[in-house]
């Protein structure tokens, strides 16, 4: 018989599901023969097939598994035991609404991901090189981000495939204003991040490890469901935003090559943090970046974010030295990083170590979060750092968060006409040909086509 404390599990991991798949039908759910704890669940969904799945104490043998976040395994049986499952116990029916997705993707899925860059260390302890904290984390713990667990040795991404917000979005909302204009983007994104803003703008999922315990939540999602899912929705791109896409870098990568094949370019929104051997990794996938350059202070990102300026800009020259199409975006706080001096030193650093035509987008700050002591900044201050990108020699300087405001615009650096209008994330005129001002003939830098 199936004891309580199992049935209670069944009935909750069914019902995190109900929406996901309400055609689902239980065939039938047995004891395991082999006398011992585990549970046989037959399932069967409408244009899909049969899939029987195992539910089992958390001790068990690994095999093709997904570990829930209440400490059991899910796993897919080879189909050659099925029938000898069924004829074997008797089966107990039970109450049920729905089930996660049992595509064959979860055939080949271990419990999690082994993180791909990561050193093994003494006694156990290991160290992560995915992002430049490069965490020292002992068996058990986790690093920084909260979705990376040494678990005996292995350092494990938890938030492999477990997406928490998907939108299509107009590729301008990242901002991207140089790649595909009017395009729109499949948006996705897990729980984590690596830094530890103040500031954060989506705290509630970016935040949500660090601030409810290690909470991690998303709908199980194969690499190959969202490129289909971009595929239908006619998205000429692939986001990886909202959070960090350094902390889920594993399911992005996996995610970009199946994407480049397709034809549907990859897009990173960042702050910038990861190692140069994971944007080596990364980089012939990846197609376009948008980053932040949240100032030009160390003590800003130790104060504010829980980091350092220096990986940020050695982060930026690598895109730029990979050939990567790079977007910055600095959020502009009031006294806190809106110092003219200060200003002018990120635009030296852009013109001169990425290139004047790396467009840099200046937006306006609102309080939230941990920050709610500042005002929002005023459109002024946006004008005055706007104009000292433009006087460092920067081509295309935008104002971002304050629709209807010119600096909105694109605007040919030759003869100064206005190229594309825009009026927040929507697309008015558009007045670039073959990549050229249509007024003069000057190149103007992106990807148009």
């Amino acid at each position: 018989m199936i004891n309580f404390k199992q049935e209670e599990l069944i009935n909750d991991f069914f019902k995190i599901a109900k929406d996901r798949f309400p055609e689902i039908e239980l065939i039938n759910i047995t004891r395991s023969p082999d006398d011992t704890d585990h549970i046989w669940i037959n399932v069967s969904i409408p244009n899909n097939e049969d899939r029987l799945i195992e539910l089992t104490e958390f001790t068990s043998e690994k095999g093709h598994e997904i570990l829930l976040d209440y400490g059991y395994w899910i796993s897919i049986i080879p189909e050659r035991k099925q029938s000898e499952s069924v004829k074997a116990t008797k089966n107990t029916e039970i109450s049920c609404i729905s089930l996660f997705s049992c595509s064959s993707w979860f055939k080949n899925r271990k419990q999690e991901m082994e993180t791909y860059l990561y050193e093994h260390l003494e006694g156990k302890s290991v160290r992560c090189n995915i992002c430049s904290h490069r965490c020292l984390i002992k068996d058990g713990a986790r690093g920084i981000c909260n979705v990376r667990e040494n678990q005996a040795g292995l350092l494990e991404n938890l938030v492999y495939g477990k997406v928490i917000a998907r939108h299509v979005d107009p590729i301008e909302k990242k901002p991207l204003f140089h790649l595909l204009p009017g395009s729109l983007s499949y948006s996705i994104a897990t729980v984590g991040c690596n830094f530890k803003c103040r500031f954060c703008q989506n705290a509630d999922i970016a935040q949500m490890p660090s601030d409810r315990k290690g909470l991690i939540m998303g709908d199980l999602t194969a690499p190959e469901d969202i490129v289909r899912a971009a595929e239908s929705a006619n998205c000429q791109s692939i986001s990886y935003t909202y959070t960090e896409p350094t902390v889920f870098f594993e399911f992005a990568l996996d995610t970009a090559k199946l994407a480049r094949e397709k034809g549907i370019r990859n897009v990173f929104v960042t702050n910038g943090y990861m190692t140069p051997e994971m944007l080596h990794k990364l980089s012939p996938y990846l197609d376009a970046a948008n980053v932040d350059l949240k100032a030009f202070s160390d003590e800003f990102y130790k104060k504010l974010c829980g980091a350092r300026l220096e990986p940020v800009k050695e982060s930026l020259k690598l895109m730029k030295s990979l050939g990567i199409l790079v977007e910055i975006t600095t959020l502009l706080i009031p006294g806190l990083n809106d110092d003219k001096t200060e200003l002018e030193q990120s635009a030296a650093f852009i013109a001169n170590s990425l290139g004047v035509e790396t467009p840099w987008h200046i937006s306006r700050f609102h309080p939230t979060y941990r920050l709610t002591d500042r005002p929002p900044t005023s459109v002024q201050s946006l004008m005055t750092a706007r104009d000292i990108g433009i006087k460092a020699g920067l081509r295309y300087v935008y104002i971002g968060n304050v629709p209807g405001e010119s600096g909105e615009h694109t605007f040919c650096y030759n003869c100064g006409k206005t190229l594309i209008e825009r009026w927040g994330f929507s697309i008015r005129k558009n007045l670039i040909k073959n990549g050229q001002c249509s007024y003069c003939g000057t190149k103007i830098d992106g990807v148009w086509e």
